[in-house]
C-alpha cells in the first residue's frame, strides 16, 4: 500500500518501489481493495523481495516492519536516508471480514499519515 500511496500521492516527485524479507508470492487481495475503497491506483503490484534491489541506489527507505511483532527489518548501507515507520502488518490480523478490513484500513491511515507528514 505504501508504494501505492507516494507513487499517487507524491505526483511524480518519488517513484516507490515496494519489497520485502520474505515475499508471499503474492499481493494481499485486501491491500489492494483498501487502495481502491480509499480511491488510490493500485497500479501493477507484484511480490517482490528486497534482494531483487540489493544494488539498487536508493535516495530515501522507508522500512515499515513492525519491530514489536518481530518482523525481520532490512539493513541498507551507502548513503540513503533511512525513515523506519513501525506499522503492523494488516495481512496478520485476524478474525472475521469486518475486522481483517479494519486492519488494512488502520494499516492505510497509518501510512498516508506519515506520506503526507514527513514526505509531502
Amino acid at each position: 500500500m505504501a508504494e501505492a500511496l507516494i507513487n499517487q500521492l507524491g505526483g511524480g516527485q518519488y517513484r516507490a518501489d515496494s519489497a520485502g524479507s520474505s515475499p508471499a508470492g503474492y499481493v494481499h487481495p485486501l491491500a489492494i481493495e483498501t487502495l481502491q475503497r480509499h480511491g488510490i491506483a493500485s497500479g501493477r503490484p507484484r511480490s517482490k523481495s528486497w534482494d531483487e534491489f540489493k544494488d539498487h541506489k536508493f535516495d530515501l527507505v522507508i522500512t515499515v516492519c513492525d519491530r514489536v511483532a518481530s518482523e525481520k527489518c532490512p539493513l541498507f548501507s551507502g548513503e540513503s536516508t533511512v525513515l523506519h515507520w513501525s506499522i503492523p502488518d494488516p495481512a496478520a490480523a485476524e478474525g472475521d471480514e469486518q475486522q481483517r478490513n479494519q486492519a488494512f484500513d488502520a494499516a492505510f491511515r497509518l501510512l498516508r499519515g506519515r506520506i503526507e507528514s514527513e514526505l509531502l
